[in-house]
């Protein structure tokens, strides 16, 4: 793609937003696979976080 084009579909000589897109689609493997680890694990300790606490306060009033 000799030819690269800006958002706007101008022409864009220095093939910057090209080199953008390749750097952004070229993710480093350690920290990818590291976020993506962590991810899921940390939406469930808030979740189970969560789940207690409305249990809890269910039970409190429940009680009061």
């Amino acid at each position: 793609m000799a030819d690269t084009q800006g958002p706007q579909g101008q022409h864009d000589p220095a093939g910057s937003t090209q080199m953008f897109r390749a750097f952004v689609d070229e993710a480093p493997q350690g920290r990818q696979a590291a976020s993506v680890g962590s991810g899921p694990r940390i939406g469930l300790i808030v979740g189970v976080v969560v789940a207690v606490a409305v249990v809890a306060a269910v039970a409190w009033l429940a009680l009061k």
